[in-house]
C-alpha cells in the first residue's frame, strides 16, 4: 500500500499542484503562532507541552482516519493515505519559487529574482549578485526537497504498516514547529529543535547517499566527509555538501546581506553555482526521488513474496 500511495500522491500533485500556502498549512501555522504567544513562559517544559499539544491531536486524527477507513477496505485506507500525502509532500510545494527564480534569472530580471527569493527564504536579498542568488536558491531548494519529499517519505514508510499516514504527519508538523519555534536559542524552542534533529538523523543521511548515487559519487562523498561539519546546522550541512559534490558546483561561501558580507563555509567542488545549475539541481532531486521509490518498490515486492 505504501508504494501505491506514494506514486498516486506524487502523480496527483503533478496533475493538480497544491501550494504550501494551502488552508491546511495556514491554519496549522496560525495555531502554532498562537500557542507560542500563549504558552511560552520562557521555560523548556513549556515548549515540550506545547509541542505535544500541537502534534498529538494530528497524529490521533491521522491514525483514527486510517483505522476507520481500513474497516471499509484496502482502497478506502489507501485513498486516505493519498489525501494526507497530497497535502503534506511533493515537489510543487517548494518548486513554485524555485522555477520562478530560475525564469527571472534567465530574463536577467535580478530584482524579480531577489524579491521571490526573499519571499521564499525570509532573508535579505536586495544586495545579492546573480551567482549569490543561484547559490542560495539551490541551497533552499535542496533543504525544502528534504522537508517536503525525502523526510516525509521516510517517516510515512517507516510507520505506514500500522499507523497509515501518521509518520508523514509527524514529520511535517515537527518541521513546521521547528521553523516557527526553533533556531532562536531560547528555552521554549529547544525541544522543537531536538525533536527535528532526532527525526532527521536517518533520512538526512539517506538523502545525502541518494544524491551521491545519482550524481557524482566520489565528489559527493568527499564533500560530505570534509565539509559538512563546518556548516552551521550539521544535518543541513550533510545535505548541502553531498548535493554540491554530486552537482559539481560550489555552494555556501560569502553573501552580501544587510550592508555587510556574511562569510559562510564553502561547500562543494568545481565552478561557482550559476543560473544553469538550477535545472541540474531539480534534476538531481528528481533522480534521487525516483531512486527512493524504486527501493521502496523492491522492499514492497519482497514483503509480498515472503
Amino acid at each position: 500500500m505504501s508504494i501505491l500511495s506514494l506514486i498516486l500522491a506524487l502523480a496527483l500533485e503533478q496533475l493538480r499542484p497544491i501550494s504550501n500556502r494551502n488552508p491546511v498549512y495556514l491554519l496549522f501555522v496560525r495555531i502554532a503562532n498562537q500557542m507560542a504567544r500563549n504558552l511560552n513562559a520562557g521555560e523548556y517544559r513549556n515548549g515540550v507541552y506545547a509541542w505535544l499539544l500541537a502534534v498529538i491531536p494530528l497524529l490521533l486524527g491521522a491514525v483514527g482516519g486510517y483505522v476507520l477507513l481500513a474497516e471499509l477496505g484496502f482502497v478506502a485506507a489507501m485513498l486516505w493515505n493519498v489525501l494526507v500525502l497530497y497535502l503534506l509532500m511533493g515537489f510543487r510545494q517548494f518548486s513554485y519559487a524555485f522555477t520562478g527564480i530560475s525564469k527571472a534569472l534567465q530574463r536577467n530580471d535580478l530584482d524579480g529574482a531577489r524579491q521571490m527569493l526573499a519571499d521564499w527564504t525570509g532573508q535579505s536579498t536586495s544586495e545579492l549578485s546573480e551567482p549569490e542568488i543561484a547559490r542560495l536558491t539551490i541551497e533552499q531548494g535542496v533543504i525544502d526537497s528534504h522537508r517536503y519529499v525525502f523526510g516525509t517519505i521516510f517517516w510515512f514508510v517507516a510507520l505506514s504498516w500500522f499507523a497509515g499516514p501518521a509518520g508523514a504527519v509527524l514529520y511535517r508538523a515537527a518541521s513546521l514547529l521547528q521553523q516557527k519555534w526553533g533556531g532562536h536559542g531560547d528555552a521554549f524552542g529547544r525541544f522543537a529543535d531536538t525533536a527535528m534533529d532526532v527525526l532527521d538523523f536517518i533520512p538526512v543521511r539517506l538523502a545525502a547517499v541518494s544524491f551521491a548515487i545519482v550524481g557524482n559519487f566520489e565528489d559527493a562523498v568527499y564533500c560530505w566527509r570534509e565539509q559538512a561539519a563546518q556548516w552551521m546546522d550539521q544535518d543541513y550541512g550533510i545535505l548541502l555538501a553531498s548535493a554540491a559534490g554530486a552537482l559539481g558546483v560550489r555552494l555556501g561561501e560569502a553573501l552580501h546581506q544587510d550592508h555587510t558580507v556574511k562569510f559562510r563555509p564553502e561547500l562543494g567542488v568545481g565552478a561557482q553555482a550559476s543560473t544553469d545549475d538550477l535545472v541540474s539541481a531539480v534534476a538531481l532531486v528528481w533522480r534521487a526521488a525516483i531512486l527512493w521509490l524504486a527501493v521502496i518498490l523492491l522492499f514492497s515486492i519482497a514483503q509480498w513474496l515472503s
